[in-house]
């Protein structure tokens, strides 16, 4: 089974292969069937016309003229006549074979049951034919190019030409089938990107067809059902931020004690930012097109930011290659990953950017706990928090899922890896020539 095509489509051309040979094979069969008997007889008929001929010839010839006679056969009709002798070595014809078992048998049915046949006479192949006159036997040799069957090799060649061209329709027909299915393939995929591909071509058989046109119609509902989403969150985001504003504005116009304000600003700016998280999930590409970009520059950017805010924020910026992505979706990976570091590691926080080979390295680094391998592809999900490792901090549990989105988004991976002395890496790769 290891060696069995591995996708539907080369399994549906082997299987039609398959049965094409076997056809080709049952029909090949009981042509040679259908055909020994008719065959059988007609040789025969030959051979027996042939030695009745020489019989009657030699019997109706003059006896000065005998020589002359059988030089004429020999040279015009390649039939020779000799003698029988009793030292003589034959090579009996072999009869095990259908074919041949029924030649002997309706030549001897013609010539008498006494009928000696026989491919070789003291090495002399041929084939051969005894016949008597009187007492006296003698042996006709015909070319053994009259007797069998001349065109087998040519059958040969049209049967394999036959094969040939079934195969290549069978070839035609899988490969008809596979351009569609590629092409949902491909639209499957840039749905599973977060992009909104376009339209499947509706054309080819019914079941084609008939997929093709769901498939668009499932795109176009997921489409709508984005946009919905975004509207609505918009408004959320409105309703939500306007009442913290008047919170935040009349914490600072209370009286409160200076540690009780301290504290509610900053669980206001903790829902502000989980709510901005929320927007940043619900977001896919927000319309933004991708265009050609400097990844150094952008982390650069974001690296100034952070310490303009008063985070220490070290950088490692080194030249990567130019890609195309779209900026702000990759920003807000940057930021996301970095909040993250910064709430988790607390110091030691170093953005870096390379070159690896074709693709483009961005890595933020920090001195956290570290998070569990066994924990990583869980905490890539919406709404997971990791429970051991990393408690006392609040949250939406969106960060790393916002940065595999966006990730996702560019055909990049994204892993986190832990950090040589302590700490998380979280790394992404962006392919500069696919993005």
């Amino acid at each position: 089974m290891r060696l069995a095509p591995r996708s539907l489509l080369w399994r549906t051309f082997a299987l039609i292969a398959l049965l094409i040979v076997l056809a080709l094979a049952a029909w090949v069969t009981i042509f040679r069937a259908v055909e020994r008997g008719p065959r059988a007889r007609q040789t025969a008929d030959m051979v027996a016309s042939v030695v009745n001929l020489t019989r009657a010839a030699l019997l109706t010839a003059a006896p000065d003229l005998r020589r002359e006679l059988l030089l004429e056969l020999a040279q015009s009709e390649g039939i020779r006549v000799y003698p029988a002798e009793p030292d003589d070595r034959v090579t009996a014809l072999d009869t095990s074979r259908a074919g041949a078992q029924l030649l002997g048998e309706e030549i001897r049915r013609q010539l008498g049951p006494g009928t000696r046949l026989a491919t070789a006479l003291d090495g002399q192949r041929g084939f051969w034919v005894s016949f008597r006159i009187a007492e006296d036997e003698y042996w006709v040799m015909l070319p053994r190019e009259r007797v069998e069957r001349k065109r087998a090799l040519q059958w040969l060649g049209w049967a394999a030409l036959a094969l040939a061209l079934a195969l290549l329709g069978a070839y035609v027909i899988v490969f008809r089938l596979k351009r569609p299915l590629r092409a949902l393939t491909q639209a499957a995929a840039e749905v599973g990107r977060g992009r909104n591909p376009a339209p499947v071509a509706e054309s080819g058989p019914d079941e084609i067809r008939t997929l093709a046109h769901a498939f668009n119609q499932m795109s176009r509902d997921l489409a709508r059902l984005e946009d919905d989403r975004a509207l609505i969150l918009a408004g959320v985001s409105h309703d939500l931020r306007t009442p913290l504003a008047r919170l935040r504005l009349s914490i600072e116009m209370s009286r409160a004690d200076p540690p009780l304000k301290q504290g509610m600003d900053a669980d206001i700016d903790e829902i502000d930012r989980i709510i901005g998280q929320f927007l940043d999930f619900a977001r896919s590409e927000g319309g933004e097109p991708a265009g050609p970009l400097d990844l150094a520059a952008l982390a650069r950017e974001c690296v100034q930011q952070y310490r303009e805010r008063g985070y220490a924020v070290e950088a490692e910026i080194g030249a990567v290659p130019e890609l195309a992505g779209r900026a702000l979706a990759l920003k807000r990976m940057l930021v996301n990953l970095v909040d993250n570091a910064i709430r988790y590691g607390e110091k030691d926080v170093v953005v870096a950017t390379r070159a690896e080979g074709s693709n483009a390295v961005v890595e933020v680094r920090d001195r956290g706990p570290g998070i569990p391998a066994s924990e990583v592809d869980r905490l890539k999900q919406p709404f997971t928090r990791l429970e051991v490792a990393r408690t006392g901090h609040s949250g939406s549990g969106l960060g790393l899922a916002i940065v595999e989105r966006i990730a996702r988004m560019h055909d990049a991976t994204f892993e986190l890896l832990p950090r040589e002395g302590g700490g998380l890496i979280a790394r992404v790769t962006l392919p500069a020539d696919r993005c």
